[in-house]
């Protein structure tokens, strides 16, 4: 009897804490949710100490209590790190959000809420993977977003390759990675240290659990031909609205709505079958902008964005749209819808205004995204970010540190 209630214990405990750390999308009136640092939105790997911002609008515009909660995370973000909050926090968190302004000048009212880390009422003192909750008055998670605090312990060469498999060649990077340590002390450095590649931030694709193949001295050397590939994917499409009454050469129509702006954008064509022509992006990037204010905070305007991508038949798969706006997530929000009359998936989506970088992705019923037959191709000359997340965890440590961080683009492909 006593070994039965051992095992129950064991089985809830590992069902309460084998929750996968995903983030979670926000009701309608949240709107851009945005890493900020130094005034731009960022992918949100910072180092140790720096400042940040956490922002975000609501569009009930009723300056409603809001308050955060951060919590550690393992390296492979299954399960929350042992850690106590009292260990990689000092302070309490669970802090309302007391900064917040009203927006000005907006046909779309909104509040606009900010909050800074490291702030006066508690400091991160540990690196790691972090989730940190958004809550509403009555202690319910309105979103989640995930961050990276890394510190600089070790050097992480990063080198962007064209694929050695003739079949990918022409479709795919190859990430080769080298981790120098040092005279710095690393237990059993080939079983301890883990990696996570990311492309253009995007968790949804990131590469896990690859070995170093060899080690040199202090090197530890990653040169696969498959295990850290990633599909090229094509240049992003853009929005740029900063002028929010005003077409060009992304915006076909402007209307004025229901109280409301109306922007239409021009049909996108599937390029899967076209020559690669490089188009500057930002790589699935947004930067919120207003060209006639100096606050784009707060006097940037929401406006109806009407996307269409011309289909000839209804494939049988979904088509969504993605972006850093969209914080790449599949959601009902983001799919689109197929036109029979104008032979189109349609969507509008209610962005605020600036310059936005998104893209199409194709998926099963399920939801699994097909990387192979990309809506837009796949070109090993695509310009992408990457970054490479080094994890370290001694034998006697109970937490995952990041000790190093790579970043690379693939500007520099090589053969």
């Amino acid at each position: 009897m006593k070994n039965f209630w051992l095992v129950l214990t064991f089985l809830s405990f590992q069902s309460f804490y084998g929750q996968t750390a995903l983030e979670q999308d926000p009701p309608f009136n949240i709107k851009t949710i945005s890493f900020v640092q130094n005034g731009r939105n960022v992918i949100p790997f910072f180092k140790l100490g720096d400042s940040f911002e956490i922002q975000f609008d609501d569009l009930y515009s009723d300056e409603a209590d809001y308050y955060y909660t951060l919590t550690h995370y393992n390296a492979d973000w299954n399960i929350p790190s042992n850690l106590s909050k009292a260990e990689y926090l000092t302070g309490l968190d669970n802090q309302r959000i007391i900064t917040y302004q009203n927006s000005f000048n907006t046909l779309q009212l909104y509040s606009h809420y900010k909050q800074v880390f490291p702030n006066k009422f508690n400091q991160i003192t540990k690196t790691g993977n972090y989730l940190l909750s958004v809550l509403n008055e009555e202690n319910e998670v309105i979103f989640s977003r995930r961050f990276v605090l890394y510190e600089e312990d070790i050097q992480v060469g990063l080198l962007v390759r064209r694929s050695r498999d003739f079949e990918t060649i022409d479709t795919k990077h190859n990430i080769e990675l080298t981790l120098n340590y040092g005279d710095k002390t690393l237990q059993n450095p080939i079983q301890n240290v883990k990696v996570t590649l990311l492309q253009n931030g995007n968790w949804n694709t990131s590469i896990t659990g690859v070995k170093p193949q060899y080690t040199l001295g202090s090197e530890l050397i990653y040169r696969y031909n498959k295990e850290t590939q990633f599909w090229g994917g094509n240049e992003c499409y853009t929005i740029d609205n900063k002028i929010i009454r005003s077409t060009n050469n992304t915006v076909a129509k402007v209307t004025s709505g229901d109280q409301i702006y109306n922007t239409y954008l021009y049909t996108n064509t599937p390029r899967k079958r076209s020559v690669y022509t490089y188009f500057p992006d930002i790589n699935g990037n947004f930067f919120i902008q207003n060209a006639n204010s100096n606050y784009p905070e707060t006097e940037a305007d929401y406006t109806w964005v009407y996307f269409s991508l011309a289909m000839p038949q209804e494939p049988e798969k979904d088509v969504y749209i993605s972006g850093m706006f969209t914080n790449n997530a599949l959601s009902e929000e983001a799919k689109m819808e197929y036109n029979n009359a104008t032979k189109c998936y349609e969507k509008a989506l209610l962005i605020k205004q600036g310059f936005t970088n998104f893209f199409y992705l194709l998926t099963d019923k399920l939801g699994n995204i097909d990387h192979k037959n990309a809506i837009d191709g796949n070109f090993f000359q695509t310009e992408n970010n990457y970054t490479a997340l080094i994890y370290y965890r001694g034998n006697n440590d109970r937490y995952d540190r990041v000790i190093g961080i790579g970043m690379t683009n693939s500007e520099e492909i090589k053969n």
